[in-house]
């Protein structure tokens, strides 16, 4: 009779679309976020050591994707902050920069820091489709030799990477980043599917964590710990 009730509650759980032992992120959980603009302040920000800001994106001027991409001031003003680690981020829709996207990132990086900021690094947020990732490690490449050598820079990673890239690309990686940001999270809402592809993302050989949706589900697997190169997680803030 046991067994039946079990069997019964198991199945109305994935009619109900939820997991076994999966929960909702509660932000008051972490300690680093990502911070976009239009998202209201929330307490959890005090608890905060590290924040990735977003300060811009770079897209293609409109109706002329093969244009020279711009880079375009986002987010929230230039804050003072007094403690923790900041990271700077870019939401890239091109790899094709403009001279001048350059030229205003590194001054925005300038102002942040003149301001008191404890900024530690740049991070590039692009969804790089995995059969374009060695292209997408030439960019990286680039942009590292433009950075100053004092900052640190960052990426998004998407769950397929870890599953469907070459070995070889992956690698490419390897001395150019600090880290790589997984993301568990599509929009706002996290991937139906993301815990299949989590064995391989353990087996990453690079500095990683794991980006949260919040409010969204997540089930922490025991071997991600493990892993040498887990560095945590990283919560996308949102509005209720």
């Amino acid at each position: 009779m046991d067994r039946a009730w079990r069997a019964l509650a198991l199945g109305l759980l994935m009619l109900g679309g939820g997991r076994v032992g999966a929960a909702t992120v509660d932000a008051a959980d972490y300690d680093a976020f990502w911070l976009w603009g239009g998202v209201s302040a929330q307490p959890v920000l005090r608890q905060a050591r590290t924040l990735y800001v977003l300060q811009g994106q770079v897209s293609a001027p409109r109706g002329a994707p093969d244009q020279p991409a711009h880079l375009h001031a986002q987010g929230i003003a230039v804050p003072r902050l007094k403690q923790g680690e900041v990271w700077v981020v870019y939401r890239a829709h091109s790899l094709r920069w403009s001279a001048e996207s350059y030229a205003t990132l590194l001054a925005q990086l300038r102002r942040w820091r003149e301001a008191g900021n404890p900024v530690v690094g740049v991070q590039i947020d692009f969804d790089a489709r995995t059969r374009y990732l060695a292209e997408y490690a030439g960019f990286l490449g680039d942009f590292r030799r433009r950075l100053p050598a004092d900052y640190r820079l960052s990426i998004t990673g998407l769950l397929d990477w870890s599953s469907n890239a070459e070995p070889a690309a992956i690698d490419q990686l390897k001395g150019v980043v600090d880290e790589v940001v997984v993301q568990t999270y599509q929009g706002r809402r996290t991937i139906p599917d993301y815990e299949r592809y989590l064995p391989r993302v353990a087996r990453l050989q690079l500095p990683f964590r794991i980006g949260l949706a919040q409010y969204g589900e997540w089930q922490a697997p025991d071997y991600l710990a493990r892993s040498p190169w887990f560095r945590g997680y990283v919560v996308f803030l949102q509005n209720p």
